[in-house]
């Protein structure tokens, strides 16, 4: 029973983190808000934990995080291809998308401290106000 609980804390943790930075990218009213690092951080998650939990000793973790950061870039792509005029939009969308999986495997993978301080440090970068980032 502590591997499942374990497992359930990894993911209200993913869960907890995407919708930290997600609140902040949708009070700034960014197209991927909420819901969607919510979403990617706690997929990033659950992609790690059962590939550590589900498959024995024959998986590979290493793979499904290669997975991810590939499927992540996907979407990012998708964003930035978001044009307003001659000017290229959605860059910090993007790269906060990545981050946020980034944050997920951490979890995911039981590195409590270190995805926390990594959702602070995303935030930092966040509040940086514009004309100086």
């Amino acid at each position: 029973m502590g591997t499942v609980m374990e497992m359930i804390l990894r993911l209200l943790l993913a869960t907890a983190l995407g919708a930290i930075i997600g609140y902040q990218r949708e009070r700034t009213k960014k197209p991927a808000g909420l819901r969607t690092h919510v979403l990617i951080c706690l997929g990033a998650a659950l992609f790690t934990v059962v590939s550590i939990y589900g498959f024995g000793i024959a998986s590979d973790p290493a793979r499904v995080a290669a997975g991810v950061v590939v499927g992540i870039g996907f979407i990012g792509a998708g964003v930035i291809l978001h044009r307003e005029g001659e000017i290229v939009a959605g860059l910090t969308t993007a790269a906060t998308i990545w981050a946020v999986a980034g944050i997920g495997l951490a979890a995911g993978a039981g590195l409590y401290l270190i995805s926390v301080v990594a959702t602070a440090l995303v935030l930092a970068v966040l509040l940086i106000p514009r004309s100086i980032g």
